[in-house]
């Protein structure tokens, strides 16, 4: 007769998404409210109405805490297929702006930008939770432009790694941009335009390869 091992208890409580939430919430409130100076974890804690130690559990300290309470708005971000290339960057780029546009994006996006100029770490993880995980957009919406012909499909895996990352930094960067440095509004004419001088700089370049692969 054969004998199995017991499963192996669990140890610790189960973390709680309704808990992560309203904690996330609570630091994005706190930083509108207070600003980054003055958030602690203690005041987020109480906001969210849960332990401090509970943030410990689960966050190192403020740093990490607030980049993925920033983290997670981005995530809201979709890339649906609206038929052409053209469509879906506009799409993106209108939805981002809205998205920017909401104070407690603004804030905490503005907070952790500035606070990671005096913090390499805090950058690295800028980086990781909120760039790398965007950029999943820029690669959905090329594979797609491919697949329906308006891009071309790039043999050199690093140089298409490269031109991801361009791609990201330009509509990021100019979004940002318009609405956090010059307050400008981000509106259909503004994509409109925006979309038609990258997808020129993408059909330029594109061309700019084929012409050089002959040579």
């Amino acid at each position: 007769m054969s004998h199995t091992d017991p499963p192996a208890p669990r140890t610790g409580r189960p973390r709680s998404t309704a808990a992560d939430a309203a904690i996330l919430e609570a630091t994005r409130a706190s930083l509108v409210d207070l600003g980054w100076s003055k958030l602690t974890m203690g005041d987020v804690a109480t906001r969210a109405g849960v332990a401090k130690t509970t943030l410990y559990r689960r966050w190192a300290g403020k740093n990490e805490l607030v980049v993925d309470a920033v983290a997670v708005l981005f995530d809201e971000l979709e890339l649906p297929d609206r038929g052409s290339l053209a469509a879906d960057v506009q799409g993106v780029v209108l939805q981002f702006a809205t998205l920017l546009e909401r104070p407690e994006t603004r804030t905490a996006l503005m907070a952790v930008v500035a606070e990671s100029t005096r913090d390499d770490s805090l950058r690295h993880r800028i980086r990781s939770a909120i760039v790398d995980r965007q950029k999943r957009l820029v690669l959905l919406g090329r594979e797609r432009a491919q697949a329906r012909g308006e891009l071309r499909y790039e043999d050199d895996a690093s140089a298409a790694a490269r031109n991801a990352d361009l791609i990201f930094d330009v509509i990021a960067g100019a979004v940002v941009h318009r609405t956090l440095v010059s307050a400008e509004p981000v509106d259909a004419e503004w994509a409109s335009g925006f979309t038609t001088l990258l997808l020129l700089g993408l059909s330029g370049a594109q061309a700019g390869q084929a012409w050089h692969h002959t040579w």
